[in-house]
């Protein structure tokens, strides 16, 4: 079955940077698009970036270009998104998510497969 499993959250100070993990099960990265989404207290779900199947194109979201990139490694079934330049606005539980198609889009309500989320905080 389709598992989303992230890793990598935890405390940084503003200006500072994370490494976020994705790690998939049931499925086969390259196959299919996938990507990160955060949601902060209070605020509703927001797409971050996304990487579609086959040639791996990517889209960000205007608050992270420069900032975030997003990248695959196939050999680990793994996603990854590493946040440079952090700020307090970055704070957030961030997520992984797919929907079994090979384009992308920022409509969450797509996404039907969730990884369980992890907390990035951002304080000084």
């Amino acid at each position: 079955q389709v598992q989303l499993v992230e890793s990598g959250g935890g405390s940084a100070q503003p200006g500072g940077s994370l490494k976020l993990s994705c790690a998939a099960s049931g499925f086969r990265l390259g196959y299919y698009a996938i990507g990160w989404f955060r949601q902060a207290p209070g605020k509703e779900r927001e797409a971050l970036s996304c990487i579609s199947s086959s040639e791996g194109s990517t889209i960000y979201a205007p608050s992270t270009k420069g900032r975030f990139a997003i990248w695959r490694d196939g050999t680990k079934n793994t996603l990854y998104l590493q946040m440079n330049s952090l700020n307090f606005e970055d704070t957030a539980v961030y997520y992984c998510a797919t929907s079994l198609a090979s384009k992308c889009t920022s409509d969450s309500s797509k996404y039907n497969y969730w990884g369980q989320g992890t907390q990035v905080t951002v304080s000084s």
